[in-house]
């Protein structure tokens, strides 16, 4: 069958180019691989950079040395923060403000000057500053330096004030999710009748800023109140309160300008003075209200823990 027989003599010669652009083709492949690999592992953020991202509540003040009265948060109670590939963006109430990861400078223009911000990845933290833009300047004025950085215990933020010498802060922050929520005490609403009434007061050095909160007396497992500040004659806030039971214990739910409701679970009760907590909350994290045996009512809103809270202080309408 010699009409079967092919010869390959001449086909073996021309393998050989191209087994050669086989093996080129795949060593090229390969190196083309490995250079997306590495543009994509230089453009992606560090794994730290990454973890910085969401929303951050305030904890306790880690400042060395400071005194328990005087402990507040290095930054606001409250830390959001968004991660891109190229930028760390810093959410606010009054804008978000984008940093570069190339450490090129952002300005930021407010009413009352405007801020240059820079950032960058440094040695396992996020260091970012911030300078007031002044014409004519030749050294920075006003410099505040931030450092953050992720640890088994939550955010440390650190807030330096025209570093290297100024004083600095350091405060722990944590998601909400993973702050522990306080034991619940047991009580019914009618244990705070006390709290029924229209209270009345005053605040500012001379005076001229009235406040009043006025509670319903205890009916149907709840009390219901509304809270207004007046300054120089002017409505300047408003808020509706409830105190409501819920599981054998009470919850007391703020809506400050009307807003979404937050609430404060009951901790301490006494027989005229009550606690209400919520360490999930940026501020307050505490609310106190107790009453004196002279019939005045104080109020107290402040964080969980340390500072000084604030107090407002009222008589029954009517009393003065």
């Amino acid at each position: 069958m010699p009409l079967l027989f092919v010869d390959h003599s001449e086909n073996r010669d021309s393998e050989m180019p191209l087994r050669t652009w086989r093996a080129t083709s795949f060593a090229l492949l390969a190196t083309i691989g490995s250079a997306l690999v590495a543009a994509s592992a230089l453009s992606a953020p560090p794994e730290g950079l990454r973890a910085l991202d969401g929303e951050w509540v305030y904890v306790e003040d880690r400042t060395e040395g400071r005194p328990i009265e005087k402990q507040t948060p290095s930054t606001g109670p409250r830390v959001r923060l968004r991660v891109e590939k190229d930028a760390v963006i810093l959410v606010r109430s009054d804008g978000e403000i984008r940093m570069a990861l190339d450490g090129s400078p952002t300005d930021v223009v407010r009413p009352f000057g405007t801020s240059r911000y820079r950032g960058e990845w440094k040695d396992g933290a996020y260091v970012y500053e911030s300078v007031p833009v002044r014409e004519g300047d030749t050294v920075p004025r006003g410099l505040i330096r931030w450092k953050l950085r992720v640890t088994a215990d939550g955010l440390l933020a650190s807030v330096t004030i025209n570093p290297p010498t100024g004083t600095e802060s350091v405060s722990l922050f944590r998601h909400p999710k993973d702050i522990a929520l306080p034991t619940p005490a047991r009580a019914a609403v009618g244990d705070l009748a006390w709290l029924a009434g229209a209270w009345v007061g005053k605040r500012g050095a001379a005076g001229t800023t009235l406040i009043e909160e006025r509670w319903s007396p205890p009916l149907g497992g709840a009390m219901l109140a509304v809270a207004r500040t007046v300054s120089r004659g002017k409505l300047a806030a408003f808020e509706y309160l409830r105190i409501v039971e819920r599981d054998g214990g009470l919850i007391y739910v703020a809506q400050p300008g009307g807003r979404m409701p937050t609430e404060f679970v009951l901790t301490e009760l006494g027989k005229t003075r009550a606690v209400f907590e919520n360490p999930r909350h940026d501020f307050p994290q505490r609310i106190v209200y107790e009453l004196s045996a002279e019939g005045r009512l104080s109020a107290s809103i402040g964080f969980a823990r340390g500072g000084v809270p604030q107090r407002f202080e009222f008589t029954r309408e009517g009393s003065q």
